[in-house]
């Protein structure tokens, strides 16, 4: 097989592409990288998702965010809600395409969920700019200090604020 002049030049052009985007990848997903912020819709995503595994919040407090994510705004509890976990991370696989399982750090507990539950969260941190990384037939996407204020008063006023989530992308 022979390749014209032009040809290797895009041949060339595109492993360059790859190359510099493969970096990018790499230097977002490092454990250095700048801290993140999500608002709006996908910082209470991120709070719904977490917030019935968390040790750390009431029942009342995981009912209102359950509830805040279901889209019923006028909930009963008033009180900002912070939502915390110190790592997530998120493994699906592209060889063995049933796997699918987070690991969620509160802590020193840890609770690993797998199936819907973890598509839920994995979805949700690549709608938040989580980068996946890729390894031998996984994609994993990890994050850490995760910390998100959920407002239900401000929500109530239906003008896209009340929802706050700050974290480190990478482990």
């Amino acid at each position: 097989m022979t390749f014209t002049t032009r040809s290797r030049s895009r041949i060339r052009a595109c492993i360059v592409a790859t190359l510099v985007l493969a970096g990018a990848f790499n230097a977002t997903g490092a454990s250095g990288a700048t801290p993140a912020k999500a608002t709006g819709s996908t910082a209470l995503a991120l709070a719904g998702v977490i917030a019935p595994l968390s040790p750390n919040l009431t029942g009342a407090e995981r009912k209102a965010v359950a509830m805040l994510f279901a889209g019923t705004s006028d909930v009963p509890y008033k009180k900002p809600i912070v939502v915390t976990a110190d790592r997530i991370v998120c493994r699906t696989g592209n060889i063995d395409i049933t796997l699918r399982n987070c690991e969620v750090t509160f802590g020193k507990k840890s609770r690993t969920v797998n199936g819907s539950t973890a598509n839920e969260i994995f979805a949700t941190e690549a709608l938040a700019g989580i980068p996946p990384d890729g390894a031998a037939g996984s994609n994993f996407e990890s994050l850490s200090k995760l910390s998100c204020t959920i407002d239900p008063n401000a929500i109530r006023r239906k003008d896209g604020s009340g929802a706050d989530c700050t974290f480190q992308p990478g482990n």
